[in-house]
């Protein structure tokens, strides 16, 4: 605009300027109006600066998109604006600020005002009352006032600081006024307490100890009780001193739900731990204090001070009694799992209040707890049937009787056509009756028909067993997984076949018949071949040959599917102390774990075994068993294959140097018959594919 416009105070006299001025000319006296150049350069400043006359042209040069400029309110037209009859001062034009290149003015020009001889008025900020002959500005719209949002801040436009708005852009701050030089950020403090703690949980109780010497404010973080929700101390507790043990069941007592201390001797070195454990741990569900050293006082107030308890583990410790059994019956209601093996204070009546005041509990182990023969705690059990698990292992004293009278109660009315007990089918999912040797063959008999749901047995050490006792309740448990027939030295072959024909068969998973020194090849091969998701197999000390290492090669291979993943351990053997399996068969369970299957067409990629067997055989061959297991499980099925040879002609070797007597004709055959075997397996799969195997050629070197 004209230096006329932008002056802040014009005096102009009413005869030099007609009442009505053409728009786009400068109004003023004469001997201020420029002259030549500056009043061309004058007009063409404001047409390239109104937003009327972009008609295609390209822009000015002095006009920059996007930056601030002034704000004019003129009114150029007389009191009655020709054309539109509009009254004067109510027309004005207005120009924003970002199409606006003229220079701010002190202050914003009003509309023409008939009391201005040349029709220009200054606008003025001050407030005017009615009646006064002062000229009053016009305020601007609400989208038209400036405001800071490169801040984020809103300045509305008031009449007290209309001034100080007016000259905005002339105290913005100067860009290198706001590249202020930053300290550090400390990361650690502006992360929130919560989020602090959701890390912490990631760690393990021992790296949880170990950062709390980091600075205070991590110590203070590391024994907040919320990490120490969940306390196992069974893992580390040879490594945690007792203070650092002590500090964290303090810190984190009202906190911690599940506890285990078990083998938590250090406890006893700090005075005050005991009572820590008492006092501060009141919420809790779960607890384990096997093997720790606590005084009956200490223990029988920490079970009254937390009468929530789910769980109870107190196996092993000498301050257990019937009075703590009493005890645990009158505040812990809600038990389901009771644990009091090897203690050798409490008997039979103490456990009978557990199970008449608990009415919730499924778990109980009572393991060598004297008295197990009362009649009145088999009772119990029988009228209450609530237990799925029922440990009653090497209690001497359980007889017969005492186990008819749990399976099927005391003067139970009989089914005329079965001569069978007319009672409800026991809950019983686990039974582990080992070590029971007053137990007989007519008191398993009591079992079958009473337990359908019963998923494991263990009946190992009972050496007056014969197989009377297992011929019909192998066929009244469909849902058996787990049998454990260790050291019977009555059982015979005719069992095995038996079980090979059972309801269970397809779901049987584990079988132990380690020590039964009667069975060999004639009863475990019907159980392999019939068994297909059998998992493992104890067979020490029995008569099996490699005949059975062989078939359960063989039975791994048929279930397995070849796989571009690494194998897995799917079997499970043990074959200790068994005098007829040699390394021949132990060479053919390492031959099927290292063999790979020909890559489908257009494919190099070998394909891997997904199941392979974990042998655990004679211990002058059990380096080399591993050594091959190790192999066979990271992949590297060539390495584990080039052992297996080797270790192969070492054994021949060694059987060609030593054999002797009537003996040595016999066993160079065996070597005979075990190479042929293998001697279709020269170049192809077994060294991996696309590799050559390289010719024999003398005793090879020892692995061991």
């Amino acid at each position: 605009m004209s230096k006329a416009l932008s002056a802040p105070n014009v005096e102009s006299s009413g005869s030099s300027t007609p009442e009505h001025s053409p728009p786009g000319t400068s109004i003023g006296s004469a001997g201020d109006r420029p002259k030549g150049r500056q009043r061309l350069l004058d007009k063409i400043q404001r047409i390239s600066s109104s937003p009327s006359l972009k008609i295609g042209r390209p822009q000015a040069l002095s006009y920059r998109r996007g930056e601030r400029g002034s704000i004019s309110c003129i009114s150029l037209s007389s009191t009655t604006s020709a054309g539109h009859g509009a009254p004067a001062g109510t027309l004005y034009s207005t120009f924003t600020a970002k199409n606006s290149t003229a220079p701010p003015c002190d202050r914003p020009i009003s509309a023409f005002d008939s009391a201005c001889p040349e029709g220009i008025r200054i606008v003025s900020n001050d407030i005017v009352t009615p009646g006064s002959t002062t000229h009053i500005s016009i305020p601007l719209p609400m989208e038209m006032r400036p405001s800071f949002k490169g801040r984020g801040l809103a300045l509305t436009i008031t009449p007290e600081i209309s001034e100080e708005c007016s000259d905005y852009f002339s105290k913005l701050p100067h860009p290198t006024d706001l590249n202020v030089k930053k300290g550090p950020i400390d990361f650690w403090k502006l992360i929130p307490g919560e989020i602090k703690m959701h890390i912490f949980q990631f760690l393990t109780p021992r790296e949880i100890v170990r950062c709390s010497g980091v600075s205070k404010s991590w110590h203070k973080l590391c024994f907040d009780g919320q990490l120490w929700q969940n306390l196992d101390a069974s893992a580390f507790y040879t490594q945690i001193p007792a203070q650092s043990l002590d500090k964290i069941i303090s810190a984190a007592g009202p906190f911690i739900k599940n506890l285990n201390l078990r083998g938590c001797v250090q406890l006893l070195v700090n005075d005050c731990s005991d009572n820590s454990i008492s006092k501060t741990c009141r919420n809790l569900v779960k607890v384990s204090l096997e093997g720790c050293c606590l005084d009956r006082l200490s223990m029988h107030y920490f079970i009254l001070q937390n009468n929530r308890l789910v769980h109870l583990n107190l196996s092993g410790l000498n301050a257990v009694s019937n009075n703590t059994c009493r005890i645990v019956a009158q505040s812990c209601l809600y038990l389901e799992y009771f644990n009091i093996s090897w203690c050798p204070v409490p008997d039979s009546r103490g456990i009978q209040k557990v199970i008449n005041a608990c009415s919730r509990l499924k778990d109980l182990r009572v393991a060598e707890i004297r008295g197990m023969d009362d009649i009145e705690v088999a009772e119990s059990i029988f009228r209450t049937n609530n237990l799925e698990r029922l440990v009653l292992n090497g209690c001497e004293s359980f007889t017969d009787i005492a186990l008819a009278v749990l399976c099927k109660g005391t003067n139970s009315e009989v089914d005329p056509l079965t001569q069978r007990p007319m009672v409800p089918a026991r809950k019983l999912k686990h039974l582990d009756l080992s070590r029971c040797e007053g137990l007989t063959d007519k008191g398993i008999n009591n079992l079958a028909h009473n337990v359908p749901n019963l998923e494991g047995l263990q009946l190992g050490g009972c050496k007056n067993l014969t197989d009377v006792a297992l011929h019909d309740l192998i066929f009244t448990v469909p849902k058996l997984t787990h049998l454990d027939l260790e050291d019977l030295p009555q059982l015979t072959n005719a069992t095995l076949q038996e079980l090979a024909k059972a309801p269970c068969k397809n779901i049987l998973k584990n079988i132990n018949i380690s020590y039964c020194e009667d069975l060999g090849d004639a009863g475990i091969l019907p159980v392999i071949r019939s068994c297909p998701n059998l998992q493992n197999l104890d067979l020490d000390n029995t008569r099996i040959s490699d005949l059975v290492l062989t078939e359960v090669a063989e039975a791994v291979r048929k279930r397995s599917r070849p796989s571009r993943n690494l194998a897995k351990v799917g079997m499970r053997i043990a074959v200790f102390d068994c005098q007829s399996v040699t390394w021949a068969g132990v060479r053919e369970v390492l031959s099927r774990n290292a063999k790979t299957e020909l890559p489908p067409p257009g494919s190099r990629i070998p394909l891997y075994p997904s199941e392979v067997i974990q042998l655990k055989c004679f211990y002058g061959w059990q380096m080399t068993v591993d050594e091959h297991q190790k192999r066979v499980l990271r992949g590297d099925l060539a390495a584990a294959s080039k052992l297996e040879h080797k270790w192969a002609e070492y054994m021949m070797a060694t059987e060609d140097d030593g054999a002797a007597g009537a003996r040595s004709r016999r066993r160079r055959r065996r070597v005979r018959e075990a190479a042929l075997v293998h001697a279709d397996e020269e170049g192809s799969a077994g060294a991996g594919h696309g590799r050559r195997r390289r010719a024999r050629s003398g005793p090879g070197c020892v692995v061991m």
